[in-house]
């Protein structure tokens, strides 16, 4: 018998459920009048999603942040947020208020308003949020077209070598080691960048799951071949990889957690982007082109090779 993968999993709730020609998005939605009211909800397990060494108080955060990052994505303000924590019965009154601490400041980082939630008694650490805005606009994932080109917020790379050297000891200069970690514990979602330029995004996605599951969503749903001509990455990245004999397409294109905001963009659109991301420090990377066809693919001189999801999947073998 196949080994069932997350895929698989939610293919047969869909089914039990009547949600069979369901289209993956980062958020679910739906419209009232001429608004979309959205949510969202992930979960944060402390045995698979919790780096060591991490503060509570940032594991508190972080469980906010993937929700804010597909929020982003989409263009979404949020608004609400509810919470359900599973704590286990060793903790302290120090560790919760810790996770205390990082829901408060979470909750000022992105105005939020948490309404309240849910506290229960486990084996692990376990957070679900669940986060809810309105919008009269969602960017969706299928909306790429042919000569768009391709975008991402921001660099990847960092937080996969990071993990590479929490978890594997791999080393590098004391600069790098210290921006790595920090990929890893304090994600910066762009959800102002989302918000401020989601009217120029044909399609948009969040990255968390890894930039080679990212790519290959967009473009499954859109129907087109995306090619990749530079990796959104920097020289240090290069050179970890280098001294540790490690790749580093696997650890631009599969290292997952990055919250960066990829999306495809119409030439005429492109310098008002730069001139927002500009004016607001953050640097963009312009990796590849929109066109007809499917599949993504690396264009390394005059070959194509090919780029699989090999993102972040839960149920995948290890």
């Amino acid at each position: 018998m196949s080994r069932l993968n997350e895929k698989k999993i939610i293919g047969i709730f869909q089914s039990r459920l009547g949600n069979k020609g369901f289209a993956p998005e980062d958020v679910e939605f739906f419209k009232i009048g001429k608004k979309y009211h959205v949510l969202k909800v992930d979960t944060l397990v402390e045995s698979t999603d919790v780096p060591p060494t991490i503060k509570l108080e940032d594991v508190a955060r972080k469980s906010i942040v993937s929700c804010i990052s597909d929020f982003a994505a989409k263009g979404v303000k949020p608004i609400f947020g509810i919470v359900s924590l599973t704590i286990p019965k060793k903790y302290s009154k120090s560790k919760i208020e810790n996770l205390a601490r990082g829901f408060y400041k979470a909750r000022k980082e992105f105005h939020l308003k948490i309404l309240g939630g849910d506290t229960n008694e486990g084996k692990e650490l376990v957070i679900s949020f669940s986060l809810f805005g309105i919008t009269e606009k969602i960017v969706r994932r299928k909306g790429a077209k042919i000569n768009d080109i391709i975008i991402t917020s921001g660099p990847f790379g960092y937080t996969s070598a990071g993990l590479n050297i929490l978890l594997k000891n791999k080393k590098h200069s004391k600069k790098f080691e210290s921006r790595a970690k920090r990929a890893v514990f304090n994600q910066g979602p762009r959800l102002e960048f989302g918000l401020k330029n989601k009217n120029y995004f044909s399609s948009s996605m969040d990255s968390s799951d890894g930039l080679s599951t990212t790519l290959n969503g967009i473009s499954d749903q859109s129907k087109k071949r995306f090619v990749i001509n530079k990796l959104p990455t920097e020289r240090d990245v290069f050179d970890f990889a280098n001294s540790n004999n490690l790749d580093v397409n696997d650890l631009v294109f599969n290292g997952g957690e990055e919250y960066e905001i990829v999306a495809t963009v119409n030439p005429s659109n492109l310098k008002k982007i730069k001139k927002y991301a500009k004016k607001n420090r953050i640097k963009l990377y312009e990796i590849g082109y929109v066109m007809k066809g499917k599949g993504v693919f690396f264009q390394k001189n005059d070959k194509l090779i090919s780029i699989k999801d090999k993102g972040w999947h839960h149920f995948q073998k290890s």
